[in-house]
């Protein structure tokens, strides 16, 4: 794809973000009720509506690409281009009413994604980036940290309980205890601070497809790592670590054991 072709497609994914942001906002901080899914993870009208905007927008603009969302699913499309969405990144910050959720927009084609959004309504905040294009946070340039001691790296995952639960405690922690910090800044938001400079380290033992496509070219055009826990790059593991690239080796290491 050329680097034309995919600013307009980049520029689209922010525009859309901040419509769906926006969209979410009517509804944060209103005691909007949630429901459990299967998973028995929460969903609101507010993710439902917003996955709804989204696709809307994609079929009007881009009626021969796929879609998948984490709400309603995929649906084919004709061609080698699909549209990955998380409509609301964190709904259980969503309902709590803490404002670091996020709307994510992720852009593949040929099987890679190529462009991504990060967008956090309620912080005015958006991460974005598209492959040799680089990453920007509202309109400036991001950058990852220089930090090459792990001994001075800030370490930031959603839920500790989630390593334990999924035989990885193990790990996060070897990982924990070589960091000088850790936080449990959630979801998307932690890879956010991680393309801007303000965390080293983010871990995460269970993703979906929708959680990670977005991350991928704003964390890595950011100058980044974005791997699964072996090293490798698939926005489908579903297990991510995410580094500054200095300290991916070290972190891997001592996932590892």
């Amino acid at each position: 794809m050329r680097g034309g072709e995919l600013q307009r497609i980049l520029d689209f994914a922010v525009e859309s973000a901040h419509l769906a942001g926006q969209l979410t906002l009517g509804y944060f901080g209103t005691g909007v009720s949630a429901e459990a899914k299967s998973d028995n993870t929460p969903v609101t009208i507010a993710d439902r509506r917003a996955e709804e905007l989204l696709r809307q927008r994609i079929e009007a603009a881009y009626p021969d690409h796929g879609i998948v969302g984490e709400e309603f699913g995929e649906k084919p499309g004709r061609g080698v281009a699909r549209w990955i969405l998380d409509p609301i990144d964190g709904t259980m910050s969503f309902i709590s009413n803490v404002p670091l959720y996020s709307v994510l927009i992720g852009f593949e084609w040929e099987g890679e994604v190529l462009a991504g959004v990060i967008h956090l309504p309620a912080l005015g905040e958006t991460v974005y980036a598209a492959r040799g294009l680089g990453c920007r946070w509202n309109g400036r340039p991001a950058r990852v940290s220089s930090v090459t001691d792990i001994a001075r790296a800030r370490l930031v995952a959603t839920s500790a309980k989630l390593f334990y639960q999924r035989g990885r405690g193990a790990a996060y922690e070897r990982v924990r205890e070589a960091c000088y910090a850790d936080r449990g800044w959630s979801d998307a938001y932690g890879y956010a601070l991680l393309a801007t400079g303000r965390c080293e380290i983010v871990l995460d033992p269970q993703m979906a497809i929708w959680d990670t496509a977005a991350l991928v070219p704003v964390v890595t055009e950011a100058g980044g790592t974005l791997t699964d826990w072996s090293g490798r790059l698939d926005h489908r593991a579903n297990e991510i670590v995410a580094t500054n690239g200095a300290l991916l080796g070290p972190v891997l290491g001592l996932l590892r054991g």
